[in-house]
């Protein structure tokens, strides 16, 4: 019953290795016949200035297209698609 953890963990992390090293592949091969590996997101900075009186202040840039990859996982050092999508929105604390 010992040996049951580490094998199961084993057997995981070659799955997640597996899964990332097939996601890599059809970004590099444009699996399936072509697919487009970029898209691009349009996504929302807000500055978020702290104040003297403890209150923060937030000025919004405008929206600007950030280049991404449609994959499951980062890759070619660029966010998911899915990902960043979903977070269009995004803070930067001074």
């Amino acid at each position: 019953m010992k040996l049951l953890w580490p094998r199961l963990l084993l057997i995981a992390g070659a799955l997640l290795l597996l899964l990332y090293l097939g996601d890599y592949i059809s970004i590099a091969y444009r699996i399936p016949n072509g697919r487009e590996q970029f898209g691009s997101v349009e996504v929302q900075k807000l500055l978020a200035v702290p104040q003297k009186d403890h209150k923060t202040e937030y000025i919004a840039d405008p929206p600007q297209a950030q280049q991404c990859v449609r994959s499951l996982f980062p890759q070619l050092g660029l966010t998911p698609c899915w990902y960043l999508a979903r977070h269009a929105v995004q803070q930067v604390n001074y």
